[in-house]
């Protein structure tokens, strides 16, 4: 009986032996399969450190893969203050080179971290500067790679590209809407260290840096030099506080161009004033527009069928009384009795008043909406403004009389660009948009295309070719003639926008603007231009903004390669004007007959023979009186 108690015993104690062997493999076994990763990392993180690499931000291009915003490499002062030996010695050299405080340096040398940047003074340093700190060669002091962005065309486009701070954050514009896209994923030297931060002689593992997503722009900065341009000759000769110009592909809502004055340099956007670098004038601006919103009272009217541009007449006795109000029309003494297609074209306020009077204050109001006035655009930029608007309870027969020529409300250029755009583009309203597609890195193979997205139909397409007649009658008869280009079909309409300040308009102080488009049949491109008080000169947006929007269309023709029309309608010339004449043909004359029905004309002649085989210009085209046509003899 005793013997069996010890068997017992021996039995148990070896079960017991059993199974806790056998907890212990199953224990090590899940450590092995199941937590090793997890434990090594752990593990990783008390002995391995990190260098980092600043990744480069994505480029910005034009539509043309013209860069617009790259990066440039530089270095900066990174410390790992358990490495260093003599903090003293180490922070006394680091603040000479530097140029900086010791004390603060000395801060950064002997901080309780496992690694510092030094900020702000280590960050982008010249090549001469990281040369003699790498000179140094003092342990646990680094120099690594950093990113920093550059914009090769300094003031140009600088309000759509925006800036970026030290840390290669967006801070304004396309850098700030898109700065999620544009952040590359940053990399790291590991390296290993023993407790008190020492390098240990392992391997070195090097993780490259992503560089951001490419964004490509629909802007084309060949227009875009154009406006630049343009604006830069309008400060130097009118001295405006303000002046803008923006160009869109009508069909699309694509943005081709946008600048305004004042702009700065996005390189060094820290010199320039607040107010400066953070408005962008054709999306935050808001004014009066003036008679260029006169084509949205048009368009409403014809959609509506309350008017009809060549029956119906008006007569402008040079004002109209309006609920006890008096309303004068620019020209002194009016205009006489006018069809409603001259109404148009002499830009007559009192003649729009009658077209919004025909309209009613609701259904103006409900087309004023439809075209996307009071809110804003969706453009993929930050800052934009929405305008503001009557209220329609308390819309009288004043405020409808105003609203109708573009007084007494707000909008901003880029809704009276996109707003123009759907009344000649066939009656489509547009999400303007400025990024066109998102391309992979290293080898710009395409991620994502942007897409024009349409959100409204405002008017019909057989209004909308009604509207296109008119402002193309404006150009070739009315208000519009600076903008007029021979053997090119253009529409447009002319503004002239009196200021408001503290409530009050101010005398002599006028915003002046001009939307033009072409091909007037099928628009290509509309140009916008207004410009802020312009110092000597007659306050007319025909006058001054017309002839800038002719260059920037004159310009857009060979840049976006727009075909000439015969089909135009011929300009009415004043004796001021220069002279030009369709030229006739003259293939199949003689030399003797070609010379006569030329007359007027400058002849060079070629070849042998004595009838004419080729003529240039070609026949059927306008050419200004006195220039040479060159004719081919056989």
């Amino acid at each position: 009986m005793f013997f069996n108690e010890i068997h017992e015993r021996i039995r148990f104690v070896f079960l017991i032996s059993i199974i806790i062997l056998l907890a212990i493999i199953i224990k090590v076994f899940y450590i092995q399969v199941f937590s090793y990763q997890k434990l090594n990392t752990l593990a990783e993180n008390l002995w391995s450190r990190q260098l980092p690499i600043k990744a480069d931000r994505g480029l910005i291009l034009d539509r043309n893969g013209k860069v617009l915003a790259d990066n440039i490499t530089t270095v900066s002062l990174v410390v790992v203050p358990g490495q260093i030996k003599e903090p003293e010695e180490v922070a006394h050299s680091l603040a000479n080179i530097l140029h900086s405080n010791y004390q603060d340096m000395l801060g950064h040398v002997t901080k309780s971290t496992s690694i510092e940047r030094v900020h702000p003074e280590g960050r982008r340093l010249s090549y001469d500067i990281a040369e003699q700190i790498n000179a140094l060669n003092y342990d646990g002091v680094y120099l690594l790679k950093e990113s920093k962005r550059y914009y090769p065309y300094e003031t140009v486009l600088s309000h759509v590209l925006g800036y970026v701070g030290i840390d290669n954050q967006g801070l304004s514009g396309l850098e700030l809407y898109y700065d999620d896209y544009l952040t590359g994923a940053d990399g790291a030297i590991k390296y290993f260290s023993d407790g008190k931060g020492n390098k240990l002689e392992l391997t070195e593992v090097y993780e490259a840096p992503t560089s951001g997503i490419t964004l490509k722009l629909t802007i084309d900065m060949d227009l875009q030099m154009v406006i630049e341009n343009e604006l830069d000759n309008v400060l130097a000769k009118y001295n405006p506080e303000q002046a803008l110009i923006m160009a869109m592909d009508p069909k699309t809502g694509a943005i081709l161009g946008m600048a305004s004055r004042p702009n700065f340099n996005s390189n060094k956007y820290q010199e320039y004033k607040t107010e400066v670098i953070n408005r962008n004038l054709p999306i935050w601006m808001t004014y009066e527009p003036g008679s260029t919103f006169k084509i949205i009272t048009l368009s409403a009217a014809l959609e509506e069928q309350t008017i009809n541009l060549f029956e119906d007449s008006f007569y402008d006795s040079g004002s109209i009384n309006v609920d006890g109000a008096t309303i004068h029309c620019w020209k002194a003494g009016g205009h006489g009795q006018e069809t409603m297609l001259q109404v148009v074209e002499n830009s007559c306020n009192p003649g729009f008043v009658h077209i919004g009077q025909t309209l009613g204050a609701q259904t103006l109001m409900s087309y004023i909406n439809k075209y996307g006035f009071g809110k804003k655009t969706g453009i993929d930029l930050n800052g934009e403004s929405s305008g503001i608007l009557f209220d329609l309870n308390k819309m009288g027969p004043v405020e409808l009389a105003t609203t109708s020529f573009g007084q007494g409300i707000s909008v901003t250029p880029l809704q009276q660009i996109r707003a123009v755009s759907a009344a000649i583009n066939g009656g489509n309203l547009y999400t303007p948009y400025i990024v066109d597609s998102l391309l992979e890195s290293e080898t710009n193979s395409l991620i994502k295309q942007i897409e024009p997205k349409l959100v409204g139909h405002p008017i019909s397409q057989e209004t909308s070719s009604l509207v296109r007649y008119a402002l193309e009658s404006v150009v070739a008869n009315g208000s519009g003639k600076n903008a007029y280009i021979e053997n090119y079909r253009v529409g447009g309409k002319t503004g002239t926008a009196q200021k408001v300040q503290d409530g009050k308009y101010l005398s002599g102080n006028y915003i002046l603007s001009f939307i033009g488009f072409l091909p007037a049949n099928d628009p290509e491109i509309i140009v916008y231009v207004a410009i802020d008080n312009p110092k000597g000169v007659t306050q007319y947006g025909g006058v001054v903004s017309a002839p800038v929007a002719k260059n920037v269309l004159t310009s857009a023709i060979e840049i976006l390669n727009i075909a000439p029309s015969k089909e135009g309608m011929e300009r009415e010339y004043s004796w001021l004007d220069k002279k030009y004449i369709v030229l006739p043909n003259v293939i199949g004359k003689t030399k003797k007959e070609a010379t006569q029905i030329l007359k007027g004309f400058k002849i060079e002649y070629s070849g042998t023979g004595d009838k004419v085989i080729y003529q240039s210009p070609e026949a059927g085209y306008y050419a200004p009186e006195g220039e040479t046509i060159k004719l081919l003899l056989g």
